[in-house]
């Protein structure tokens, strides 16, 4: 990668003056804190193991062992285009800011709704898929909690949700300085807390696969058909959502732009940085859930009391009570830290894009606390947000599968990774008109653009297909509660963005305010910018 010197004497202050805003949130976060934001919401304790049952059975080791380094290249490629722009404009606002600089009003209104909805269902499913986890580790150390709101998992569950958003959101009020910290913990404990993992499952299984069930055994327990190229071009590619929605929401280092010294540098390290060691670490970790996954049977099994594939039935398969107990704890933990951290993510979106107008009452959601440097109630907006879009998860399918928990974490994938490629694409047609950064692609972002755009686009589309055979309109076993509602709600927001582009916004949303030149809280220019 290019590094070039213009603009990088400029104070972090004097760039974000140039960039039209002045300094309101407290630049106190160090570049370490930066990359430690986004490799806590990527969070291999998070998505390795909560959306694992989605490749293993679509497709099985081979969707894991291979499809993981395959997708993580492509993740990669759309890491290092946004981190380019993320070191030529360092704002809070991130990827909606850099379209609407690339590609005017309309490209950055989509792309910052798009992101807005991806944050708000990438923090919900964190959160909810937290709450599972916690679930189940509190019934390992007291099984009467099992017998709690009628035995009914999904009423527990999602009582711990509502609890642990309320405590992602009350740490999330306090001092930013404190969110650094927090998040230099989790980038520890999501450290030390999978090589734990790894070498428990190594050395402590109670036996273990070969290396050709690892890398070559293929499982299909999709219900669609096995036969000809379904496997290979429908039912494995849909279990590449576990790579896709474990390493996403690296955008959180653009997001934290205006609270990182040294941003145009340490932003871009952040973001390309974060996805590497966790796409390394990540792959070693479930590398190790199939070295353990002996008892094939007892994990496909729907009656193992964890749901077929989970890779929770692999650990009480293959680990003492205690280990168990242990991984299940490390587990939980990373994913508390993950949840805190995507609500910060989602929060200093939510007041970049207020701030310029962007969204209903910005006043309210942009407005930033003078002691503590944190836009309390974005912060308590995108919680309660994040309960709507998972009421849902309150209904389970008959197959049971819990079809509304990937729905919304297919609404997550759709949404952050849309908003991503409109930027990446109006980078592309930028060319060398595009004012880089002090970290930049140099010559190469020419090919680099294609290939992220490309995956996208047919990463989207795959992950709005039906997941179930139920679920497949006008098919003799459909039934409404298995579809993947993750279309029809990304549909309605592209339909809702529209109309209101059209019938309103174009008239008053111009893009990127200069709120330097303006009063704290000004009036917005028209009534329809409230």
């Amino acid at each position: 990668m290019a590094v070039a010197d213009e603009s990088a004497s400029l104070s972090d202050e004097d760039r974000l003056a140039e960039l039209g805003y002045r300094q309101e949130l407290h630049r106190t976060w160090s570049g370490f804190s930066n990359f430690a934001i986004s490799f806590s919401i990527i969070s291999i304790l998070a998505g390795c193991f909560t959306t694992f049952a989605q490749a293993w059975n679509n497709g099985g080791p081979i969707a894991i062992s291979l499809g993981w380094p395959l997708i993580s290249v492509f993740i990669l490629i759309i890491g290092l285009c946004l981190a380019e722009m993320g070191s030529a404009y360092p704002t809070a606002g991130g990827i909606y800011w850099w379209a609407a600089r690339l590609g005017g009003p309309a490209a950055g209104f989509y792309t910052g709704w798009l992101n807005l909805v991806g944050l708000i269902a990438v923090t919900a499913s964190v959160v909810y898929a937290c709450a599972g986890f916690w679930n189940i580790t509190l019934t390992l150390f007291w099984s009467g909690w099992a017998d709690t709101f009628g035995g009914d998992a999904l009423n527990q569950q999602f009582f711990w949700f509502i609890v642990l958003m309320v405590l992602v959101s009350v740490l999330n009020i306090f001092s930013s300085h404190l969110l650094a910290l927090i998040n230099n913990v989790s980038a520890g404990w999501h450290v030390v807390g999978a090589a734990v993992i790894i070498v428990v499952l190594l050395v402590a299984s109670k036996g273990h696969q070969d290396a050709s069930f690892i890398f070559t055994e293929r499982i299909n327990n999709s219900g669609f058909s096995d036969s000809g190229l379904s496997f290979w071009f429908y039912v494995l590619p849909l279990g590449f959502l576990l790579t896709q929605y474990t390493i996403t929401g690296f955008d959180a280092s653009a997001h934290m732009s205006e609270e990182t010294a040294g941003a145009s540098k340490a932003v871009a390290q952040g973001i390309w940085r974060s996805i590497f060691y966790s796409a390394i670490g990540g792959w070693l970790l479930l590398l190790a859930f199939l070295w353990a996954a002996k008892d094939v049977g007892f994990i496909n099994s729907p009656d193992n009391g964890y749901g077929v594939g989970s890779v929770i039935a692999i650990f009480s398969s293959a680990l003492s009570p205690a280990l168990f107990k242990l991984v299940m704890v490390i587990a939980t933990i990373g994913q508390v830290f993950c949840g805190i951290a995507a609500m910060t993510s989602l929060s200093r979106m939510s007041y970049a894009f207020s701030r310029d107008g962007a969204v209903p009452g910005r006043r309210l959601w942009s407005k930033v606390s003078p002691t503590t440097g944190v836009p309390v109630n974005a912060v308590l907006g995108g919680a309660a947000a994040g309960v709507v879009i998972t009421l849902p998860a309150l209904y389970k399918s008959p197959a049971g599968i819990p079809v509304a928990f990937y729905a919304v974490v297919s609404v997550a994938v759709i949404g952050l990774y849309l908003a991503f490629v409109i930027p990446i694409i109006y980078r592309l047609r930028a060319g060398d008109a595009f004012k880089p950064g002090p970290w930049n692609l140099g010559r190469h972002y020419r090919w680099m653009n294609v290939v992220a755009a490309v995956e996208i686009i047919v990463i989207s589309i795959y992950f709005c297909l039906p997941i179930l055979p139920s679920g497949v309109p006008f098919s003799d076993t459909f039934t409404w509660y298995d579809v993947n509602y993750a279309p029809i709600i990304t549909g309605a927001v592209l339909l809702g963005i529209t109309i209101w582009w059209f019938a309103s916004a174009r008239r008053w949303f111009t893009g990127p305010r200069r709120t330097i030149d303006e009063a704290p809280l000004a009036e917005p220019s028209t009534p329809g910018a409230l």
